[in-house]
């Protein structure tokens, strides 16, 4: 592997998601309608979570900062992929590609390690309640967010500093519709399997053991919900399913996509897509919706706007 960067490649070509002109305009359709509605009821989850005196419980205060993430994350790839459609040839440069898989690790990183935050969370209120409001505190409150942000900051250095090592000096065309890890790292104009090997620690191994935690922890949950006889077990039953369900659509993709050798299969462009811009979209409108509390202040919310 080279030590030096020698990169003379000074923009990539993205080949899009697909060649289908029907297709692409399905594509643009979907995901048009998704920011129209879906993106403004994000922004309106953090609203609602601000302005409510009686969303202070740290559920819904790292709620308000999980749909923060999936929002920024949103705008990672979807605006560049809305104006694409209306381009012949899809350019991004060198500098953009790597500014594009900082934020896309960074961001999807920070939004892994917060739900490893909420796990801990909903497992302190439902497992230990009584040392509840004693753990939970909001400077803990405040110190278990940062977490998420310095680990997401961590992990996609690293990402974009073995990245940056690889020398292009060749071939610049990447058969996707965004520039991530097992796409660029094929481009470089070196042996790259040490480099590889690194990222998939850094990436794969990271995502399984985090989605692995992450199920085993409410597996413990929901079993000490079902031997429980407490008034909240159907409330803590819904919570705790809607987490595992956001688990399964965040890390499902992620680990198909990391955990393996960076080899281009038919499925990798459609699971991307799903994992970069249509999930992070509706995770926090999965939660909402399940959430009995944040509907009814979302409604309050509205109507007060509605009858100024």
């Amino acid at each position: 592997m080279e030590t030096e960067n020698s990169t003379v490649v000074t923009e990539f070509i993205l080949l899009g998601l697909t060649q289908s002109q029907n297709i692409q305009l399905l594509v643009f359709v979907l995901i048009l309608i998704f920011y129209l509605i879906i993106l403004p009821g994000n922004f309106l989850i953090i609203l609602t979570i601000r302005s409510d005196p009686g969303l202070t419980a740290p559920l819904y205060f790292f709620l308000g900062n999980l749909a923060f993430l999936d929002a920024s994350y949103s705008f990672i790839v979807a605006p560049r992929m809305l104006a694409d459609f209306f381009s012949e040839k899809k350019v991004i440069s060198y500098k953009g590609c790597i500014t594009q898989l900082f934020f896309l690790h960074f961001l999807g990183a920070g939004e892994g390690f917060l739900l490893v935050v909420m796990a801990f969370d909903r497992y302190i209120a439902i497992c230990r309640p009584l040392y509840y409001s004693t753990v939970m505190n909001p400077r803990a409150c405040h110190v278990l967010l940062l977490a998420p942000w310095i680990g997401g900051f961590v992990h996609s250095i690293i990402q974009v500093a073995l990245i940056l090592r690889l020398p292009f000096c060749g071939p610049n065309r990447l058969d996707n519709f965004l520039c991530d890890v097992p796409q660029v790292i094929k481009l470089a104009c070196t042996d790259t399997f040490v480099v590889e090997l690194l990222i998939v620690f850094n990436s794969g191994l990271l995502t399984l053991l985090c989605f692995l935690g992450l199920l085993s922890s409410y597996a413990v949950i929901l079993c000490h919900v079902h031997g429980s006889s407490s008034e909240g077990k159907n409330k803590a039953m819904s919570t705790c399913t809607t987490h595992v369900i956001i688990i399964l659509l965040m890390f499902g993709p992620a680990i198909f996509i990391y955990t393996r050798p960076f080899r281009a299969l038919p499925a990798d462009k459609v699971v991307s897509f799903f994992h970069t811009v249509i999930f992070p979209l509706m995770n926090p409108v999965i939660y909402t919706l399940r959430n009995q509390e944040v509907k009814a202040s979302m409604r309050r919310l509205l109507s007060r706007h509605v009858i100024c």
